[in-house]
């Protein structure tokens, strides 16, 4: 599977290296790199340089300000200027949301895939990091929960990535689903995930945030997939045999869902 962007792609790789985002600020760069990750370690390392630093700029003011842990507006009326500091300002005219971007899609050459990829899944579990020659591969079982990763695939062969990036991660009051989407192109037990475009949608500082990433370039590693009951393994084509789990899941909202 070729997953998105090729940047923070090599984060999840051991033969290349992640790129360095820098500018001070959490901006389009920094969710460019997160929409092609899988793991928790490669969004980290995307969120690590600069937007680190902001954030934690916004986080020690929001504390300071003694905001309460559900007091949505706080961050934005206490902190409104920490907070436009630490975010790349909003373009003068953003992009609508594209909230169904598989509507519509039509099947490539490779046909459509196969039905027990079918659906949404969400990520369980995936190795830690790439093990020295001749360890067994571990499994982190639990993914950190404000990084929720899914994984829908439709009849007609279109993906959607989705990582939801909230408080926890952007400062209180701010969230944003960063999204990917393309052709899941399927070989025999290898798969390529081929992204046309993608977008960061929520909220920051307060005001609603369309962010456009459709100016990534789109590399990545290879990868096997194989489904078992409700388990969806995917594993790196490379040495490092990286493997991440998705369990499927329940969801009224999939796209295509009920059509025949």
């Amino acid at each position: 599977m070729i997953l998105g962007w090729a940047a923070s792609a090599g984060a999840q790789t051991s033969a290349r290296s992640p790129r360095t985002l820098g500018g001070g600020v959490c901006g389009t760069s920094n969710w460019v790199c997160v929409a092609e990750c899988i793991d928790s370690s490669c969004m980290d390392q995307c969120l690590r340089e600069g937007c680190e630093q902001a954030l934690g700029r916004l986080r020690a003011c929001t504390t300071k300000a003694g905001c309460a842990p559900d007091d949505t507006t706080c961050s934005a009326r206490a902190c409104g200027g920490m907070c436009q500091r630490a975010f790349e300002p909003a373009p003068k005219s953003p992009e609508k949301e594209k909230p169904r971007p598989c509507e519509g899609f039509s099947v490539e050459s490779q046909g459509a895939p196969p039905k027990e990829v079918v659906g949404r899944w969400e990520l369980s579990a995936a190795t830690l990091k790439p093990e020295p020659e001749g360890s067994p591969a571990r499994l982190n079982p639990e993914p950190r929960p404000d990084y929720v990763r899914t994984l829908e695939v439709t009849p007609s062969g279109c993906f959607i990535l989705r990582t939801k990036l909230e408080d926890a991660t952007l400062g209180q009051g701010n969230f944003l689903e960063v999204r990917s989407w393309g052709s899941f192109a399927v070989t025999k037990d290898k798969v390529v995930l081929k992204p046309k475009d993608g977008q960061a949608v929520g909220k920051v500082c307060g005001a609603p945030r369309v962010i456009g990433l459709s100016k990534g370039k789109f590399l990545g590693p290879r990868y096997t997939f194989s489904v078992e009951k409700d388990t969806l393994t995917l594993v790196v084509d490379d040495a490092s045999k990286r493997t991440f789990q998705f369990q499927r899941t329940q969801a009224e909202d999939t796209q295509e869902a009920g059509k025949p």
